[in-house]
């Protein structure tokens, strides 16, 4: 046997006879891993429920009702309408809202053109993962609304409208600069 062989199986065995004669480091490992995977388990939840969000609709109209009932109806958002988006953009800078879903006066002519209708999501993004969450809830009302759209006209679901993603702080996507303000 080699000297490292022989220093490694050495090291092994003391390291057995410690734990097996000190109890407490039974407990830490294999006692402590479970207890925390039952609190972190039930007792952690990482599910965004009532984020407050604003809805800014410039052009009102059936459509843009029809889908801003969704974002009312939904557990997961707490709405709140803007007359604009200064007014809405104040309001995400003051932290009051979470996310800023603009619909343009453009909206419904769009969508009964040929054209895609543009819907703008804004999100806070200081705290990632509730912006990510947030940006599928949003998307989950929007395909909802899209499919009883298209079923309500006896048709199948289009996707008219592009959904693109800017970011407005950290345009760079460095993760430092998220973590510490340099």
């Amino acid at each position: 046997m080699t000297a490292t062989r022989q220093r490694l199986i050495g090291l092994i065995r003391k390291e057995f006879l410690q734990v097996w004669r000190d109890p407490s480091s039974l407990a830490i490992a294999f006692v402590m891993p479970v207890f925390l995977l039952l609190l972190f388990g039930y007792g952690v939840s990482l599910d965004a429920k009532r984020v407050p969000i604003g809805l800014v609709v410039v052009a009102p109209s059936a459509e843009t009702a029809a889908l801003t009932t969704g974002f009312e109806q939904s557990e997961y958002f707490r709405s709140r309408y803007f007359p604009d988006m200064p007014a809405a953009a104040a309001a995400l800078q003051a932290g009051e809202i979470n996310a800023i879903v603009n619909l343009q006066d453009d909206f419904d002519r769009r969508l009964h053109g040929t054209e895609p209708a543009p819907i703008q999501l804004i999100l806070d993004g200081v705290d990632a993962n509730t912006a990510r969450l947030v940006s599928g809830y949003v998307l989950g009302v929007w395909d909802r609304w899209l499919n009883a759209r298209a079923e309500s006209r006896g048709l199948r679901a289009v996707r008219p409208v592009q959904l693109r993603n800017r970011v407005w702080y950290n345009s760079a996507l460095r993760s430092r600069n998220f973590w510490c303000q340099a």
